[in-house]
């Protein structure tokens, strides 16, 4: 495994660094995968636009679609952690999924009318696969569609909900998988659709969180019309086309790598800063013993990633390495806000908003929502188990 990067990718990285200190919309105020506010859209919206231009996304598309067929596999990776490491917004939504999904298993139609829409940022996306009923065990899911019609007339009918959707408040489009073959085995008879968020039949409703912010919804879905065009590959094989687009998504974990090495740095800070006793945090030898451990536990999180990385670049991945950097990560993450927040004391009550607080509260909310970083992707009790199967070969726990 090779860690230090060639002279070609460390210059990328220093012009990816100047071009998001450039353009980039402000500090991202909140921890996490997070919905902005509406009236931060229309930079955000702008910002990935530039992004897409300057060849910085959509790296590895179709060259007809604004891709580079001589890109590093590298540079997503540089991008998505220059983009944590300023701690400002990443493009929000479900783009990379939907549009792994449709160059992969779309039509020239279908990649012709989406892909320059996600570029330009016209379209927002969001994922619908979560279901009350079917979250880590998404093959359960419900939510029905039914043919109606023939040929250039054919359309789907949708019934069913979908949760947990982030950014739904703000999408164009919806990434959708429903059930079109309800007699069929649990992880077939599901299909992939592109749904238009405008058509009628959809509601979506906010969730407010307990960080007090809205970034999950619920989407209803009522007797909702969606073109056949609009399938995305073969009907009922919607579950092939969904897990191939869920393994694009392998650049956000290089930059929760990222946003850990950061926090780390702002805990070091925090410890400085608070005082105790006549000193500070930090002259507390089991206080410096607590961030040694999480500093070990960051750096191992790194190497990681690193392997990761080099698996992908090898074609050596293995179906548990995702898995269980999802679960160390998660799970140190909570641990590193939990230690700043005990750091602060009763001063970590104050939230966003009351002057007194430190950082604006941040440590605050970003331990509200680290909980989500353990269940979001699938429950870490459920991936041990996946883990155990798929990874390690144990029997499978019986069901």
């Amino acid at each position: 495994m090779r860690l230090e990067p060639t002279p070609e990718l460390q210059a990328l990285r220093h012009k990816v660094r100047a071009f998001v200190a450039e353009h980039a919309p402000g500090t991202k105020a909140h921890a996490g995968v997070r919905a902005p506010e509406p009236e931060l859209m229309p930079a955000i919206r702008a910002w990935t636009a530039k992004l897409y231009k300057a060849g910085y996304l959509g790296i590895d598309w179709p060259e007809e679609y604004g891709g580079r067929p001589d890109a590093h596999p590298l540079e997503p990776f540089i991008v998505a952690e220059e983009i944590a490491r300023a701690r400002t917004w990443p493009p929000v939504g479900a783009a990379p999924l939907a549009s792994a999904a449709l160059i992969e298993f779309g039509t020239d139609t279908q990649r012709a009318r989406f892909l320059p829409r996600i570029r330009s940022c016209e379209d927002v996306w969001c994922q619908l696969f979560s279901e009350p009923g079917a979250g880590s065990d998404l093959a359960a899911l419900s939510t029905r569609a039914r043919k109606e019609g023939e040929g250039d007339e054919a359309v789907y009918v949708v019934d069913g909900q979908k949760v947990w959707t982030t950014n739904g408040q703000h999408a164009d489009m919806g990434y959708l998988l429903a059930r079109t073959d309800p007699d069929a085995p649990r992880h077939r008879g599901i299909t992939a659709f592109a749904l238009d968020m405008r058509s009628p039949g959809v509601e979506v409703r906010p969730l407010r969180e307990i960080t007090g912010t809205t970034d999950f919804n619920e989407v209803f879905l009522d007797s909702v019309r969606i073109p056949a065009a609009h399938v995305i590959g073969e009907v009922n094989a919607g579950w092939r086309v969904a897990m191939s687009s869920l393994g694009h998504e392998r650049s956000s974990v290089a930059a929760r790598g990222t946003e850990l090495l950061v926090h780390l740095d702002e805990l070091t800070v925090l410890a400085q800063r608070t005082p105790v006793a006549g000193g500070s945090a930090l002259d507390d030898s089991a206080t410096r013993q607590t961030i040694g451990e999480l500093a070990t536990r960051v750096h191992v999180n790194a190497a990681l990633v690193a392997l990761a990385k080099d698996r992908m670049l090898h074609r050596t991945e293995r179906p548990a390495d995702a898995l269980i950097g999802k679960i160390f990560f998660s799970e140190l993450n909570h641990d590193l806000v939990e230690f700043g927040l005990r750091l602060l004391g009763a001063d970590g009550l104050l939230t966003e908003g009351d002057p007194a607080a430190v950082a604006d509260g941040w440590w605050a909310d970003a331990y509200l929502y680290a909980r989500a970083y353990t269940i979001a992707g699938g429950a870490n009790e459920v991936l041990r188990t996946q883990i155990a199967e798929r990874g390690l070969g144990l029997p499978r726990q019986p069901r």
